[in-house]
């Protein structure tokens, strides 16, 4: 591979896993003096994910497969052990636990101090950060200008694109609800602090992992009320397992991605009854298929992308997007006490009703609550993003959609393509952006690769293993 020209100066947006991995890697990497300014609105190096302050909010990935390094598998456990609060869990019991996503916040912001706030001559990137907003970007004969909402313009050479996921769509009548005391439009923000007195009722618009994270807030609060959850099909994600080994999935001789979505249907559906014959869990299927998801998915034509999207996504959501089986049973013991009670239906319309919400739903019923919260998960049309800066980049012809409008369309080095079909000189795009192109593009195990990849891509190099040096290094 050729080698570019030397980049001066790279702003990454977005200070979440993304990002930050993103800023690592390059740090890592960089065998050439650079400069680099992450950007963030809120505490660098958490994002939406880790920036929660509940310890009840858990990883749903046990530790041994959270590195943020996908060369240096251990390297989760090994930091997990420079602190007390783990002094006495033993090495197979860590490797299966699932922290607290607070904690893992913590691990990013090691990282982050670590490898962009050493003393000059530790690392050759030099490194700012930017608390701030970004806006709009505007082309320049070299690079280009990023504005910000509330502090000056910088100047930049390379621009990456790791903004993380959405804030919910907006749901029929939400628009005059906007002042509401009842109506919470960002489960992400500390609703928390304005819960119903006691006997009242919280109603949660999704079943999804969002909406969990909800009701194990609220029965750690104690709070002793109602929660009604309201989703499409009202499926509520399911525990991880032990599974049993099950090589005969996928085939040695099958090439998944030449099946097609109607024979990858078929061979599923067989290999899933197989297992239950055998008392095993049939999801070990989606398990086995994780490696070539992205593969497969690329395979698949547009039509296929969206009628899988449409009858199934749902259901391989709950199969794949598995929780910790601690919080499993409390799912399940709020249901049994009858605390949560879930529906099966489409929200119509919401509505103000005094200092309540009602909430109407084709199951032809109404609900009444005291707080409601959109918990329907990110908004994924992306030309209806409420980001500005996305909505400009837009409008200034600098990214397009991808073909399910979905996200950025993006090239196999995450370079953004252009309107014109052209790759851009100044964008490159991870994470939830690229959900229309990889499909897997949200948990750590994807998340790492891209930022690693993002890192090569920028400098000009191959994807490659990086030597692993001593692991206390990396110790903070």
């Amino acid at each position: 591979m050729s080698t570019p020209s030397r980049i001066h100066h790279v702003a990454i947006i977005g200070g979440g896993f993304s990002g930050v991995m993103t800023a690592v890697n390059l740090a890592r990497l960089a065998k050439e003096p650079m400069r680099l300014t992450l950007i963030q609105a809120g505490a660098l190096g958490r994002g939406v994910a880790y920036s929660t302050t509940r310890p009840e909010h858990l990883l749903n990935v046990a530790a041994r497969n959270m590195s943020a390094f996908p060369d240096l598998p251990d390297h989760l456990l090994q930091w997990l052990r420079t602190r007390m609060d783990f002094d006495a869990v033993p090495d197979r019991e860590l490797r299966e636990k699932f922290i607290p996503r607070q904690i893992y916040g913590d691990y990013l912001r090691s990282l982050l101090l670590h490898y962009l706030e050493v003393p000059n001559g530790l690392t050759s990137v030099q490194v700012e950060l930017i608390h701030d907003e970004a806006v709009d970007v505007e082309t320049q004969p070299q690079g280009a200008c990023l504005h910000f909402r509330h502090g000056p313009s910088i100047l930049a050479d390379k621009i990456v694109l790791a903004c993380g996921n959405e804030t919910p769509a907006s749901l029929p009548g939400a628009e005059s609800l906007t002042e509401h005391p009842a109506w919470v439009a960002n489960p992400w923000q500390a609703w928390h602090r304005q819960l119903p007195a006691q006997g009242g009722s919280v109603i949660l618009l999704g079943t999804g992992l969002t909406a969990v994270d909800a009701v194990l807030t609220l029965r750690t609060l104690g709070w002793q009320g109602v929660i009604h959850a309201v989703s499409r099909h009202g499926w509520l994600p399911q525990s991880h397992f032990r599974g049993i080994d099950y090589p005969d999935f996928p085939p040695a001789d099958e090439d998944l991605s030449r099946l097609g979505l109607e024979g990858l249907t078929h061979l599923m559906e067989t290999h899933c009854a197989h297992l239950r014959e055998r008392g095993a869990n049939p999801a070990i299927i989606v398990d086995r298929l994780r490696p070539h998801t992205q593969r497969i998915w690329e395979g698949f034509s547009t039509e296929e992308k969206t009628e899988f999207i449409r009858k199934q996504a749902a259901r391989w959501n709950v199969l794949r997007h598995r929780i910790a089986p601690e919080i499993h049973a409390q799912l399940t013991s709020a249901q049994l006490t009858g605390q949560l009670q879930v529906h099966a239906a489409t929200v119509t319309l919401v509505e103000s009703h005094g200092n309540q919400i009602q909430v109407h739903t084709t199951a032809d019923h109404c609900l009444t609550g005291d707080l409601v919260v959109n918990a329907t998960g990110p908004q994924t049309r992306f030309t209806r993003t409420s980001s500005p800066l996305l909505q400009n980049l837009l409008q200034r012809g600098l990214i397009r959609p991808d073909a399910l409008d979905m996200g950025v369309a993006a090239n196999v080095d995450h370079t953004a393509v252009t309107p014109s079909g052209e790759r851009s000189h100044l964008l490159l795009a991870l994470g939830p952006l690229l959900r229309g192109t990889l499909w897997e593009t949200v948990a750590v195990p994807e998340l790492r690769g891209q930022a690693k990849r993002v890192a090569e891509t920028l400098l000009g190099l191959s994807s490659q293993t990086i030597e692993s040096p001593i692991m206390m290094e990396y110790m903070i």
